[in-house]
C-alpha cells in the first residue's frame, strides 16, 4: 500500500506553510522552490486543501497562501483525507462508508485490513504540523 505523491507533496506544503505561520502569506512559487515540487502540480494540490478548508489565500503583491488554522490545530490525517480521501487499504474496510461485502461477517482477513486502517489512523491523527514543525527542529540541529 502506497500513498500518492498528492499526499506526500500536499504534506510537504502544509508542512512548509506551518514553518511559515503567523507571517506573511506565502507565495506558492516559494513552497514550490523550497519543497522541490512543480509549482503546477502545487497548484492542482492547494485546490483541494483549500476545499478541505486547511489554507486560505490573500490575494495581491503580497499574496499567497497560509494555514486557515494554527499548525497545532490541523491534524497530519487531515491532510491526508484532503489528499487521497478516506484511509482504507481495502473498500470493504473504508473508513467511512464500506463497501457492501456478503461475506463481511465470516471474513478472516478483514480483521486484518481493519487493524491496518485503525493503525494507519491513530498514527496519522496522533501528528499535528506543529508536531511535524517541532521534529523539524529538533533534525535540524542533527543535520
Amino acid at each position: 500500500m502506497r500513498l500518492s505523491t498528492k499526499g506526500h507533496y500536499g504534506l510537504k506544503a502544509m508542512f512548509d506553510l506551518a514553518m511559515h505561520y503567523g507571517h506573511q502569506p506565502v507565495p506558492l512559487k516559494t513552497v514550490a522552490e523550497r519543497q522541490n515540487i512543480s509549482e503546477n502540480y502545487l497548484e492542482q494540490l492547494i485546490v483541494l486543501l483549500r476545499k478541505a478548508g486547511l489554507v486560505s489565500s490573500v490575494r495581491g503583491a503580497q499574496g499567497g497562501y497560509r494555514l486557515a488554522r494554527p499548525p497545532q490545530e490541523i491534524l497530519v490525517g487531515d491532510v491526508i483525507r484532503a489528499m487521497e480521501g478516506p484511509i482504507a487499504p481495502l473498500d470493504c474496510v473504508h473508513e467511512f462508508a464500506p463497501a457492501e461485502c456478503d461475506r463481511a461477517d465470516c471474513c478472516i482477513t478483514r480483521l486484518v485490513w481493519e487493524k491496518v486502517r485503525d493503525s494507519i489512523i491513530a498514527v496519522l491523527d496522533s501528528m499535528t504540523l506543529a508536531d511535524m514543525c517541532r521534529e523539524a527542529e529538533k533534525m535540524e540541529n542533527k543535520c
